[in-house]
Parts: C-alpha cells; structure tokens; sequence
C-alpha cells in the first residue's frame, strides 16, 4: 500500500497521508517520496485545479518519530553534518515542493497535526479544520527547533506575537482557537469534514487553470516582493490572461448567462 494516495476527482486530486498505524509520521522516507511525487504529478497535470491534503485515520500528521529520535536511528541518525543534509534533501525539500506547488492547496485537517505535521497544514493555501483537529508547533517539548521552515510558515498564517506563543510554548490550540487566531478558513464536524473541504475545492476548480496557478504565484510573491515589483510582475502576466482563450470564454459565457467550459489554453 503507497504510504500517499494520490485520487483524483474531476478537476481536484486528495493526496491522503496513508500510514495511520504510525500516525501519518512525515519524518518517514516513504511519506516524504509520496508528497513529492505527488506535488509533481499534479504541477504536471493541467486537468489539476485544486489538491486537497488529508490525513488517513483519526491523525492528521503526529509530525516526526519520537522512536527514532530516542535511538539516532533511520531519519535521525549520524553526525550533525550529516542530519543537517538530511534535513535540507527531506523534509525542507518536501515541504518547499508543497508550498512552492502552483496549484491551489486545501489542508483538510482531520485529528492532530503537531511539529512537522503542522508545517505541513501551514504550507497549504488554505486549512479546513475538523472539530478533533488539534494544531502544536510543539518542536520545544522535544528539545528541538522547527528544522522545516515551520518559523517562516507560521508567523505568515497567525502573526509574529501568536506564531511566538505557539513556538515558544510548544503547546496545542484546539479547532476553535485555530479559527479565532485566523488559521483555520473553516471548522466542520469531523464527519463532515471531507464534504466541506471538496466542496471548496469544487468552488476553485471551475476556474480556469492556468489564471489559478497564476493568481497563487502572484499570492506568493506578494509576500517577498516590493509592491512595484509585484505589480511588473501581475502587468506580465495580465498580458498573458488577455490573450487566452480561457479569458475569451468567461466574458462570452458572462453575457450569453451561461456556465463557462475553460480548457486551460
């Protein structure tokens, strides 16, 4: 069985941690290769409009393997140099390929989602918190930092002053607090959960793919750019969206009152 699922629907693909015995552990070689190729067989994919990222079990991610650590063994083995090359080839790399994917991301965060579990959900576009979902930047506990990009990712989703709460104390917030600090987009009961999260991806994916893709790297670069670069930069590619005959189609199906059928060109 793939330790990653890859399903895909119409126009929208769930990619579903798929080792829930061990709590869906993204510090596992086999999970990391699953995201990564996962990330790009769907930047591949133009029939690809929105990925849903889930986890199987009641576990979102518990993060890294507390075993492991405990022995220096598998993911946590060798020499500082040697785990610092580690670090940079595995989870930063995997991390950096789900955040940097074009295509629009929904984190649907079924259960716990702790240390390197929870960078995970931040590197998403956007988070659908099931009731039991619980959220911990909980490295401190264990002696360690966030190694994955966890302190660039969460200020980005809370603000400094809570992202430095939840680093500094290591400690959860639950679904609602979550909500209230502006992480989560959504709370839905747990059986409910999956339904919301297709069903906002469902409202993505009737939207032209390339203008997508697009519309997220201008997201993206919004928060490292200046404004005057960021507007050359929306200027170059708005040339682009005029000319396509996705563009062509939205106005013609505004005015003939019909649903458009974009084809991504």
């Amino acid at each position: 069985m793939s330790a990653v699922l890859y399903n895909q629907q119409g126009h929208v693909v769930t990619m579903i941690l798929n080792k829930p015995e061990s709590r869906n552990l993204v510090t596992d070689a086999d999970i990391l290769a699953g995201i990564n190729e996962a990330c790009d067989r769907a930047a591949d994919d133009l029939s690809v409009r929105c990925v849903i990222v889930t986890g199987a079990g009641q576990t979102f991610s518990g993060g890294g393997n507390l075993k492991e650590m405990r022995d220096r063994a598998g993911s946590f083995a060798g020499s500082p140099g040697e785990l610092r090359d580690r670090y940079r080839a595995g989870i930063q790399k995997t991390i950096a390929k789900l955040y940097n994917l074009e295509v629009p991301t929904i984190a649907a965060v079924n259960g716990p989602a702790y240390g390197a579990g929870f960078d995970i959900t931040c590197a998403c576009d956007i988070r659908i918190a099931a009731e039991s979902a619980v959220f911990a930047e909980n490295f401190v506990k264990v002696g360690i930092i966030s190694g994955d990009g966890g302190s660039w990712l969460l200020p980005r989703a809370i603000g400094l002053s809570r992202a430095a709460e939840m680093t500094f104390t290591g400690e959860p917030i639950d679904a609602s607090t979550a909500l209230a600090w502006g992480l989560v987009s959504k709370v839905a009961p747990d059986e409910e959960l999956m339904n919301e999260a297709v069903k906002t991806a469902g409202r993505i994916a009737v939207n032209p793919p390339r203008h997508l893709r697009m519309s997220k790297r201008l997201l993206r670069e919004s928060q490292n750019s200046r404004f005057d670069m960021l507007l050359e930069m929306a200027a170059g590619m708005q040339g682009i969206c005029h000319h396509t005959k996705d563009h062509e189609e939205a106005i013609r199906a505004i005015f003939e009152r019909r649903s458009p059928n974009f084809v991504g060109e």
